[in-house]
């Protein structure tokens, strides 16, 4: 019997330990040290909140650069790919269909999209695109809002993050960042 009311106990404390305690620490150590990341790294523009740097967004507005497809419609409490293998047919439908839905300047070769432009990510809510993609949209961004073809080049060198430890990975941008860099420069 004793060792029943020593296993209640310890199963009590432990549970208000790690079950209240530890969070509550964490959460305040996550809110003094990153308050930026601990409040979901929300992007504002004019004073309210755009949305998440670590979320895609669907873009519709040509003006702006599209993130990846997304194969859940960019739902954030349902994320996932399509897990569907290189060689199902229904990955390579919404492989073209992507290839179509494309908003780029007419004449851009096929052969010269990257990937990222027509696969889905992991996630379904990846919110960086590759520097190639970024560079095959801005023709498409200048025509549309009238500023330079090299703003736009160097607004995508400026927001470039390199590779994960210079090894990892491969150069990225973050469309939200750069989309409200847009507004701001239109704003002026």
């Amino acid at each position: 019997m004793t060792n029943l009311w020593r296993s209640i106990r310890v199963t009590l404390v432990m549970a208000v330990l790690l079950g209240l305690v530890y969070p509550l620490f964490i959460l305040l150590i996550g809110n003094l040290a990153f308050p930026f990341q601990a409040a979901g790294s929300m992007i504002k523009f004019q004073g309210h909140v755009v949305g998440s740097e670590l979320i895609a967004q669907q873009v519709n507005t040509s003006g702006l650069f599209h993130p990846r497809p997304s194969a859940v419609q960019y739902a954030g409490n349902g994320s996932g790919g399509s897990n569907l293998g290189p060689t199902n047919p229904a990955l390579i439908q919404e492989i073209r269909n992507n290839e179509r839905a494309l908003n780029v300047l007419p004449g851009t070769k096929l052969s010269s999209i990257p990937t990222d432009m027509v696969e889905s990510s992991a996630s379904g809510l990846d919110p960086d695109i590759s520097i190639a993609d970024a560079m095959l949209q801005v023709p498409r961004i200048a025509q549309t809002t009238g500023l330079s073809q090299s703003v736009l080049g160097s607004l995508v060198r400026r927001y470039e993050t390199g590779r994960f430890l210079g090894i990892w990975g491969e150069p990225m941008v973050n469309v939200m960042t750069l989309n409200v860099a847009i507004k701001e420069l239109m704003k002026k």
